[in-house]
């Protein structure tokens, strides 16, 4: 079971930042291919990213590609997909063919649209119902440029309450877009909860120093406490006799979900 607290973004042309990640505690690391790496570093950010994919995470990793606009996320796809990867978050899907497209080239990982257009945000619930997404990614800044409007507190209110309105009628969670002042953990801390007042199961984060705020706000449901409890069990018993491996309700469990669960249970 993926907890969808913490998304934390990471930019992919930085080693020392990616090492970091992995042990800062976020549900979800997320290797970024796009905003923050400059486009003549593209093609190394590809190779650090996919390296970095050679060991694996504690934490569910996956990657922030290109738009799909860009004419770069094939590229991204075909340089970073591997066994490591548990999905990829894909910027300013407008429209469900899009999603087709992706899920085409990338069958077996999930696959995490992020919503930062107008267009995005009307077709938002067919998008959330195309196979092999998993959650839906808001994004406040680029759809306020979309639709020439200034940010403040409150700007992009509608759009920011459709986007989980249309992910749980679709089944699945959605993800609140950033607090840019990383030094401002009063305001994230609101912010949290405007966004779990309106739906949201987490927040995308750009600084692991916002994990803690996070999570605070975003605890766990009871089912997945018991998740967690059960996992730990199983595993703790079964490395006991030897085996390594186990399933709980019918799903294999290994040692990355026993960490995850161990992460949850610490972080209660």
């Amino acid at each position: 079971m993926t907890l969808y607290r913490s998304l934390l973004f990471v930019p992919g042309n930085n080693e020392r930042f990616i090492a970091k990640s992995r042990t800062a505690g976020a549900d979800i690391v997320c290797l970024d291919l796009e905003d923050s790496v400059p486009r003549d570093q593209k093609d190394d950010a590809r190779k650090i990213v996919r390296s970095a994919l050679d060991v694996p995470f504690d934490s569910a990793v996956f990657v922030r590609t290109n738009s799909p606009a860009s004419g770069m996320l094939e590229s991204d796809l075909g340089s970073v997909s591997c066994g490591n990867l548990d999905g990829i978050v894909v910027p300013k899907v407008d429209d469900p063919g899009q999603v087709r497209k992706i899920r085409a080239l990338a069958p077996e990982k999930e696959i995490m649209p992020s919503i930062e257009s107008a267009r995005g945000v009307v077709n938002a619930h067919e998008i959330a119902s195309c196979e092999g997404v998993s959650a839906l990614v808001f994004g406040i800044f680029d759809l306020l440029h979309d639709m020439n409007v200034e940010y403040d507190e409150r700007s992009g209110y509608f759009a920011r309450s459709k986007v989980p309105v249309d992910a749980r009628a679709a089944g699945i969670p959605a993800i609140d877009s950033v607090w840019q002042d990383v030094r401002d953990d009063e305001g994230l801390g609101r912010d949290c909860y405007t966004g779990k007042g309106l739906g949201y199961s987490g927040k995308s984060l750009v600084h692991p120093g916002q994990i803690k705020v996070t999570h605070q706000v975003f605890a766990p449901s009871p089912e997945q406490v018991q998740w967690a409890r059960d996992v730990c069990g199983a595993y703790d018993e079964s490395s006991g006799s030897g085996r390594g491996a186990t399933t709980v309700r019918g799903k294999m469990i290994d040692e990355v979900h026993y960490k995850q669960a161990k992460r949850l249970l610490d972080s209660l």
